[in-house]
């Protein structure tokens, strides 16, 4: 089994947004700063959430007061982020043999997005200004001295990070000469030295992606020829010349995953492919001979998505091949990992596991074991001595027995297409009465899923005695791509009927109030939520637009630049509007033309230096509503971005969310 991270609305990716923080040296806040509710009109709306409820939104939404463990390279060390009295998640690294705890990296007023180990005595972590996304690498020793920046620059973001093994060198991708397009560098991180490894010069066909081996070597790239055609590169080792491997229309993969360091063939490569057939499976490839050598895994119903590799201690040979199917699944391949999986499995039964961190001899794991149930243990594991040991519970206040159940749940859409998801049904429901419903929809909204595993939100809402229904409808990723395909140029239109024929499904099995349906959604699920109150407006009791596109036109209009070259293949995913017959069904599915057809109370959030979905989105469709008498709460956050990060806002987010529910589902 594989522990499946659980990431909020839309995917984090190389695309993810730049945009200057609106908030600029002018001091003008973004969007129109006269629109947000009131202090006193938002407690007002905590106020209806009344109960004796054992648990509180805090319990859920609280960070942890320890999280993100990671061993150190050499095993010395054992790092983690900790929580102050003021909510800030500083790193701190233990020193294992003597217990000695040092402070290394400080969180100040905006938050750390990730970070880790570059070597034995120095560390990395990213950080953004209010969820701008303009995202920096900085790295310090383990004692907190020598911080560098060490991507020193206005306006930029980054790719990609991967640090060379063994040296005092990290390989990066940012935006620094153009904003459009990505570049290469090697940065010393003790240093901070600079070197571009690579120009990418073509704007209308730039290179999207570079191919790198273990020691830093640049052996190939892709380029994303005008904005439709992926063709890789690759390097030949006796010329060093870059030559044309394959051409693919942007909608297949065939992604180089890493060089097979096991073999004594350089050119040997693992990579992802469904060229020849539905679902990405996983080959070893002659990357020379541009021929594959055999398949690794494949499964007849699920895209296989990645690999794990032993290091330079077990020759890097393959340890376990992972995909997402109804829960995360693991297919172990290594004698070593065959040993850890069997004993794992033995000891957590049905609850899913992961090895999320290791020295580089692999006698200590970091193993973290959750379920729709359990929140995230972590656990210490003597891969010499074989013996488990409980390291942190990271939601001890969360009781299993109390928690709700995540059933995976299937059904045929309207026009015969097998759908799947998840219902998450509190108690109440097992035992045969029938619940209020909230309907979530997911970002992207291509290429993402919603997965079995402990969810906050709907375990929230089950403590409530709400139940969640979480629909992988047409276009979501993981199941091949022709469903995703499916649901190309269907985004608001064949897309939502999965979602309503999700709710029908969940109504005919007994489970669900009718009369007492909200839905609700971040980013695509945000739009989500406004189409559904627009296409089926006597479904929903109400709604929550979270970051939510308003208007696909000035959606694409507010594109960052290095969105940009990605234009043509947004239009074959959305709608072509230089298209005067793809135009008007974007005006039919853009919310703010459709505002008539709201009948049931709004409530919108936003992050004002969101640059995903700017908060111009948000502010149309609350100007539109309340233009047309509809009383709409707004909450905006001024020091948020594209969903809240930070644990003060996420609280009020989900306790004014509770209110909202409460007020509309209890109305006569």
């Amino acid at each position: 089994m594989n522990l499946n991270s659980k990431i909020f609305g839309t995917a984090y990716i190389v695309l993810s947004a730049v945009m200057i923080n609106a908030q600029s040296s002018a001091g003008k806040l973004p969007g129109d700063p006269t629109l947000p509710s009131s202090k006193a009109n938002l407690e007002k709306l905590v106020s209806y959430d009344k109960g004796n409820f054992k648990y509180r939104v805090e319990d859920y939404f609280a960070r942890p007061k320890a999280s993100s463990f990671k061993l150190s390279p050499d095993g010395k060390y054992l790092s983690y982020k900790e929580k102050d009295k003021d909510s800030k998640n500083h790193v701190y690294v233990k020193e294992l043999n003597t217990g000695k705890i040092t402070k290394a990296i400080v969180e100040k007023d905006d938050l750390i997005k990730a970070y880790g180990w570059l070597n034995k005595s120095r560390l990395f972590y990213t950080q953004d200004k209010g969820g701008n996304e303009n995202i920096h690498l900085y790295a310090a020793d383990v004692d907190g001295g020598n911080l560098k920046d060490l991507t020193p620059f206005e306006g930029i973001t980054l790719g990609t990070i991967r640090p060379v093994k063994d040296t005092d060198f990290v390989v990066v991708t940012m935006n620094k000469n153009n904003k459009q397009i990505f570049e290469p560098y090697k940065i010393n991180f003790i240093t901070g030295e600079i070197t571009q490894l690579y120009e990418n010069k073509d704007v209308k066909s730039p290179i999207d992606d570079y191919i790198f081996d273990k020691d830093g070597n640049l052996r190939g790239y892709t380029i994303l020829e005008n904005g439709l055609t992926t063709k890789t590169y690759y390097k030949d080792l006796q010329t060093g010349k870059f030559n044309l491997l394959k051409s693919t229309d942007w909608s297949d993969t065939f992604s180089i995953m890493r060089f097979n360091d096991n073999s004594g063939n350089k050119d040997e490569a693992y990579v992802i492919t469904n060229l020849e057939g539905d679902k990405a499976r996983i080959v070893l490839y002659d990357l020379k001979k541009n021929a594959v050598i055999k398949e690794v895994y494949s499964n007849p119903v699920y895209d296989v998505s990645s690999i794990s590799v032993a290091g330079k201690n077990r020759n890097y040979e393959l340890d376990y091949i992972s995909y997402e199917g109804i829960r995360g699944e693991t297919v172990p391949v290594s004698k070593f990992y065959k040993e850890i999986d069997d004993q794992l499995k033995s000891q957590f039964k049905d609850k899913e596991f992961a090895v999320v961190s290791s020295d580089d001899n692999n006698d200590k794991l970091l193993v973290m074991v959750a379920s729709d149930k359990l929140y995230g243990t972590y656990y210490e594991y003597d891969t010499k001595k074989k013996a488990l040991k409980l390291l942190y519970n990271l939601m001890p206040q969360l009781k299993e027995e109390d928690m709700a159940e995540m059933r995976p749940i299937e059904f045929k859409s309207r026009d015969g297409l097998t759908i799947r998801g998840y219902i998450t049904l509190p108690k109440a429901a097992l035992e045969g009465k029938k619940v209020p419903l909230v309907v979530n929809p997911h970002g992207g909204p291509q290429g993402i899923r919603d997965s079995w595993g402990f969810n906050p939100e709907t375990q929230l809402f089950a403590s409530r005695g709400y139940a969640t229904l979480q629909v992988n409808f047409r276009i979501s990723g993981g199941y091949g791509k022709e469903f995703q395909k499916a649901g190309y140029k269907q985004i608001g239109r064949k897309a939502m009927d999965d979602v309503e024929d999700g709710v029908k499904y969940a109504i005919s099995q007994g489970w669900i109030d009718q009369d007492k349906i909200a839905i609700y959604g971040g980013s695509h699920g945000g739009y989500a939520t406004l189409m559904g109150m627009i296409k089926t407006p006597d479904l929903y009791a109400c709604g929550v637009d979270y970051v939510g596109v308003s208007n696909v036109f000035t959606f694409f209009d507010s594109f960052p630049e290095y969105w940009k070259p990605y234009k043509e293949m947004v239009k074959q995913i959305w709608y072509d509007l230089d298209n005067p017959a793809e135009a008007k069904i974007a005006k039919e599915v853009s919310p703010v033309f459709q505002i008539d057809k709201i009948k049931k109370p709004l409530f919108v959030v936003q992050g004002a230096n969101d640059p995903r979905v700017n908060i111009n989105e948000s502010d149309q469709i609350v100007k539109a509503m309340r233009a047309k008498g509809f009383e709409v709460p707004y909450m905006v956050k001024y020091d948020e971005g594209h969903g809240f990060g930070k644990e003060p806002n996420r609280i009020e987010l989900y306790k004014s969310m509770l209110g909202f529910f409460a007020e509309n589902f209890n109305k006569k």
